[in-house]
């Protein structure tokens, strides 16, 4: 059985490796963004939204 793609909602959350450093760069699905040498601290910082960061904003 499938869902019609209508009822489907999706948060996207991408964290990036930095080549050649320790840090991860994350974006939120409301666009916000931050850096971090912790993987446990980027996925906390995304995972408590909205705390933290504002959608579209910047935060490090």
């Amino acid at each position: 059985m499938s869902t019609p793609s209508a009822a489907v909602s999706r948060e996207v959350y991408r964290i990036d490796w930095l080549p050649g450093t320790d840090v991860l760069h994350g974006t939120c699905h409301c666009g916000a963004e931050n850096t971090a040498d912790d993987p446990v601290r980027m996925w906390e910082w995304m995972l408590a939204h909205p705390e933290g960061h504002q959608p579209g904003g910047t935060t490090s």
